[in-house]
């Protein structure tokens, strides 16, 4: 097996002439979904399944697709063989590989699950849609603006099924909120304010005093286009601890965020923040990370402000039934003028302006129910229809987080032009929104065109 700094497998050299910007090229490979082949994943065919990165919501995610009677689980992609060989033990009919290029190689995976650490996301998207795969892309989407536009053109122009996993999207309580504010329910909204907040502080995740890279780990491949650092076995422990470094993670806003502001933006129907600011700093936690423990965003949109409160060093987070004790709380506000929403995932509730709701009736529920949020993925590569949160959609949820991010990074205000897609008036920020990766990697610039 080919190591990753060796340039790179051979069927990904194909066609490196015309695609030489990505540096690892990739092969135009078409699905056998496309070609309609025996099994293919057609309206009465399975579809076979393929999960690049076996840690815990990988294998959530690969577990709920499976459901579906319809699905094959075909293969499996980790650079830590421990991880992939629990998965190879739950699905003893699948193909293993350490090197997720091996997978995409692979002409009976129709479609991939993408739950690797966020710096990956990405390039693997788009390896995923040249290799003419499906992709269920776990949150956050990507981690640049450079990043979120190309996975999105990558999509259109292979004609891919794409779903992103923000699960709760799903969920019946966020439905019921997007009919009531559509409705008009509590007014004209102007304000949206969202948080996720706990308490790590001081000692937050935590040191790792020197320990060796378990030897059945692939290190040059976890880490991939991410700038290079020794193993941390804190680090590559789960998701919950790949959000305190920001060159994997991009920090927790990333991590949160998209299951966050996912409802606002559906409910109210939003495209593109014109202005970004973002104010924070790391003030108290002491760990082997360099995340923020403190970040504050405030999108400004042509017709309301929403803002983002990020905290890990206090977990008070303004909820209605609010426990004195230290938890884990998110939430979203809706401000409209005749009351306020206030919802986290599991519930709801209103609070009028003095008596501008008397009487007030809420809509009858008129969205229907989703059957499952990787189901739904499922059917819609069997009928060629985007699903609820494809990544024409959720480009919307992930470009007003990167942008935040980035202001974070420059200390100063972005402005955004939504119809250009592009960064006003700050030459250094529209550099540093297309990310450079580390060599052999190379971003591809080509997509960024749609």
């Amino acid at each position: 097996m080919s190591r990753p700094h060796d340039i790179p497998r051979r069927t990904f050299l194909g066609q490196s002439a015309k695609a030489g910007t990505l540096g690892v090229a990739v092969p135009m490979f078409v699905s056998s979904t496309v070609l309609g082949e025996e099994g293919s994943g057609g309206a009465n065919e399975k579809v076979r399944v393929g999960l690049i990165g076996c840690g815990g919501m990988g294998q959530a995610n690969l577990a709920n697709t499976a459901q579906h009677p319809d699905v094959v689980v075909a293969a499996a992609a980790d650079p830590w063989e421990q991880r992939l060989n629990a998965v190879l033990k739950k699905y003893p009919g699948a193909k293993g590989f350490k090197d997720y290029r091996q997978l995409l190689e692979q002409k009976d995976v129709d479609a991939v699950i993408i739950a690797t650490p966020p710096h990956w996301h990405a390039l693997q998207a788009i390896h995923a849609c040249e290799a003419g795969k499906d992709i269920y892309l776990q949150k956050p989407m990507t981690l640049h603006l450079g990043e979120s536009l190309a996975v999105r053109n990558a999509v259109k122009r292979h004609q891919r099924i794409s779903q992103i996993g923000t699960q709760i999207h799903a969920s019946e309580n966020y439905r019921r909120v997007v009919e009531k504010i559509r409705a008009g329910y509590i007014g004209k909204v102007s304000t949206v304010r969202t948080f996720n907040v706990m308490n790590q502080g001081p000692e937050g995740i935590g040191h790792d005093p020197g320990t060796p890279c378990p030897p059945d780990l692939d290190w040059e491949m976890w880490i991939g286009p991410a700038p290079m650092r020794p193993y941390n076995k804190i680090l590559a422990a789960s998701a919950y601890h790949h959000g305190s470094w920001m060159d994997y993670s991009g920090g927790w806003t990333p991590g949160m965020a998209p299951h966050i502001i996912d409802l606002p933006i559906w409910a109210l129907d939003l495209h593109y923040p014109i202005r970004v600011h973002c104010s924070g700093g790391r003030y108290i936690i002491q760990d082997d990370g360099d995340a923020p423990d403190v970040q504050e965003i405030l999108w400004q949109y042509p017709n309301l402000t929403m803002t983002w409160m990020g905290n890990l060093v206090n977990s008070y987070g303004f909820d209605f039934h609010g426990e004195p004790v230290p938890k884990r709380r998110l939430g979203i506000y809706f401000h409209g003028v005749d009351g306020t929403l206030y919802a986290n995932y599991s519930m709801h509730e209103v609070v009028p302006e003095g008596d501008r709701m008397k009487d007030r009736k809420p809509p009858e529920p008129s969205i229907p129910p989703s059957p499952g949020h990787e189901i739904e993925w499922v059917n819609c590569i069997k009928t060629r229809e985007q699903p609820s949160c494809s990544v024409f959609y959720h480009v919307k949820v992930d470009v007003p987080i990167v942008l935040g991010n980035l202001a974070y990074r420059l200390g100063r205000s972005i402005q955004f032009d939504p119809e250009k897609e592009q960064i006003v008036g700050d030459e250094e920020a529209a550099r540093l929104a297309v990310p450079t990766y580390r060599a052999p990697w190379k971003f591809p610039e080509e997509y960024l065109k749609g």
